[in-house]
C-alpha cells in the first residue's frame, strides 16, 4: 500500500518510472498484522523504540521461513493458503498475548490477492539485472538506510534494526559478490544523533541538545519523533569505518554547528578510568563509558551560500580537518544545507 502511494505520488509529479523501478521478486512483504505486532510489543516492557512499521515482525517471519514474498503474489492459489495460515496464526497471537481485537482474515487476504495486479509491471529478477550490469561495466550505486550502529549483528544490540545496514548488507541484499564493491562512502553528520532507545555516550540531554535538534530539524523521517542529539563520537565512527570498510566520508550538516561558541568532539571512551581497547559490545558497558573530549572554537556564523571548502570560516575548516585526522579517513564531500548545490568536494 505504501509503495503504491509513492508510485502515484511520483506519477502525479510528472515523473515517469517506467523501466526505471524494479522490485525484486525475492522481497518480503510487510503485512498489516506485522505493524499490529510491532505496536503491541512496543507498548510492553522492554521497548527498544522501533518505528512501528512492522519491520521486525516481518523479519521474524522471514527467519521462520513463513514470510510472504513478492514472488508469492504471482500464484494466487498458493498465496491465499499462505495468507490464511499467517493471518490466523497472528490473529491468535495478537488476541491471546496482547489482548488485541480480532483481525478480519478475509479482508486481509482479499487486499493482498489484488496487490500483484498493480505492481506486476515492476517485478524483476533483480539479481541477474544487477550482475549483468556489473559484467557490462556499468556503475552501480547502492544506498543504505539507517546506520552502522543499528546493524543486527554489529550494532548496539538489542537496540538495533532487524537487518544489516552495514556495507556487507549490500551484497546479501542485492545478490552481488563482495568483490564487486570498489568503494564505500560513509555519510556522517557533523554531530551525533539517535532516534529511539539505546546507549548514546555523547548525548546532550540539555539545552545544547535541544539547540542541535532545533537547528538540525532532527525529527525522525518515518515517525516524526524527536531525535536525540550529541557531540561527534570518534570511537563510534572508527568502529563504523572498520566494519564497513569505509574509504571516504561525506560530512553533512556542518551548517548546524554555526550557532555554538565551542564545539566538542569525543576522542576516546574510558572504561573504569582506562582507555577502551575496542568498541563495547555490551550495552551496559557502553551506557557507562566516560567520554574524553577535545574542545574546538565555533565559527558563530551562517554558512549559507558557501559552496567551496576554501570559502568556509577557518574554524569550520579546522573542525573538518580535525575529524579527518582523528579518523584517518578522507573527507571528500561537505554539505552546508539540504540543497544539492550546497554539497561540494573538499
Amino acid at each position: 500500500v505504501a509503495l503504491m502511494e509513492e508510485i502515484h505520488m511520483l506519477e502525479n509529479m510528472g515523473i515517469s518510472i517506467d523501466g526505471r523501478l524494479h522490485i525484486s521478486h525475492k522481497a518480503h512483504l510487510i503485512m498489516p498484522y506485522h505493524k499490529m505486532l510491532d505496536a503491541a510489543r512496543e507498548k510492553g516492557a522492554g521497548s527498544i523504540g522501533t518505528t512501528g512499521r512492522g519491520i521486525g515482525p516481518a523479519y521474524f517471519d522471514k527467519a521462520l521461513r513463513i514470510g510472504i514474498r513478492i514472488v508469492d503474489l504471482l500464484d494466487k492459489t498458493a498465496l491465499r493458503e499462505k495468507l490464511r495460515e499467517n493471518v490466523a496464526e497472528k490473529d491468535e497471537l495478537l488476541q491471546k498475548i496482547y489482548g488485541a481485537e480480532p483481525l478480519d482474515i478475509d479482508s486481509v487476504v482479499e487486499e493482498y490477492l489484488s496487490f500483484d495486479v498493480r505492481i506486476d509491471p515492476y517485478i524483476t529478477e533483480t539479481t541477474s539485472l544487477l550482475n549483468n550490469a556489473i559484467r557490462d561495466g556499468k556503475s552501480i550505486l547502492a544506498e543504505g538506510a539507517q546506520g552502522a550502529l543499528l546493524d543486527i549483528d554489529h550494532g548496539t544490540y538489542p537496540f538495533v534494526t532487524s537487518s544489516n545496514p552495514t556495507s556487507g548488507g549490500a551484497c546479501t541484499g542485492l545478490g552481488i559478490p563482495p568483490t564487486s564493491i570498489t568503494s564505500v562512502m560513509g555519510v556522517v553528520k557533523a554531530y551525533s544523533t539517535r532516534v529511539g532507545n539505546g546507549p548514546f555516550p555523547t548525548e546532550l540531554d540539555n539545552e545544547l541538545g535541544e539547540l542541535l535538534r532545533s537547528e538540525g530539524h532532527e525529527f525522525g523521517a518515518t515517525t516524526g519523533r524527536s531525535r536525540r542529539c550529541g557531540w561527534l563520537d570518534i570511537p563510534a565512527l572508527r568502529y563504523s569505518i572498520m566494519v564497513n570498510g569505509i574509504s571516504e566520508i561525506a560530512l553533512t550538516k556542518l551548517d548546524v554547528l554555526g550557532v555554538f561558541d565551542e564545539i566538542k568532539i569525543c576522542t576516546e571512551y574510558l572504561v573504569d578510568g582506562k582507555p577502551a581497547k575496542y568498541f563495547p559490545a555490551d550495552v551496559k558497558t557502553l551506557e557507562q563509558v566516560e567520554c574524553s573530549y577535545i574542545t574546538m572554537a565555533g565559527w558563530k556564523c551562517s554558512l549559507d551560500g558557501i559552496r567551496s571548502f576554501d570559502a568556509l570560516p577557518k574554524a569550520a575548516q579546522d573542525y573538518v580537518a580535525t575529524i579527518e585526522s582523528l579518523l584517518d579517513c578522507r573527507i571528500t564531500w561537505v554539505s552546508t544545507s539540504p540543497a544539492r548545490e550546497d554539497t561540494f568536494a573538499k
